[in-house]
């Protein structure tokens, strides 16, 4: 692993500033799989970003514990929208990053969030950082002071 080089990785490192560390790894980091074994750690602790489209185009966000998987029927319900999954070219132009390696927080479009409740019971998360192979290291607390959104059950 190696301090961020890529131009989206430094992108959110300019985002977080110096609290936080945005790394490159050699393998990718494209799956919550991947990212748990770059890092060793456990898949659960993986911060992913999942992309979802409002019935009026709006995009939400969900991130989520890489070892759940959303359940749109409970998001639905708690934001009072109808959704969907997002395709990739949503998502690039939403976010500003491929799928893969959306991170919490800097997207084009600010999105509507929610959070995993399950990720508050690690002390260490990580989450994507720009690129398909970038990573930072957070907690819960600073999941919910970056992003602004609540935690929620969301899981499947």
């Amino acid at each position: 692993m190696k301090p961020a080089s890529s131009a989206g990785a430094m992108r959110i490192q300019a985002i977080l500033g110096d609290a936080f560390r945005v790394l490159e790894f050699d393998q990718s980091t494209h799956s919550s799989a991947e990212a748990a074994a770059a890092i060793g750690c456990d898949v659960a602790q993986i911060a992913k970003s999942m992309l979802f489209k409002a019935a009026d185009g709006r995009p939400v966000l969900v991130v989520t514990s890489g070892a759940n998987r959303v359940d749109q029927n409970k998001v639905a319900t708690l934001l009072g929208l109808k959704i969907s999954r997002a395709d990739a070219g949503f998502v690039l132009q939403r976010t500003g990053f491929p799928p893969g390696a959306v991170p919490p927080v800097g997207h084009a479009t600010p999105p509507v969030v929610l959070l995993d409740q399950d990720l508050r019971t690690f002390s260490t998360i990580w989450a994507a950082g720009g690129s398909p192979n970038a990573l930072f290291a957070l907690t819960p607390n600073d999941l919910l002071r970056l992003t602004g959104a609540g935690y929620a059950d969301v899981a499947a």
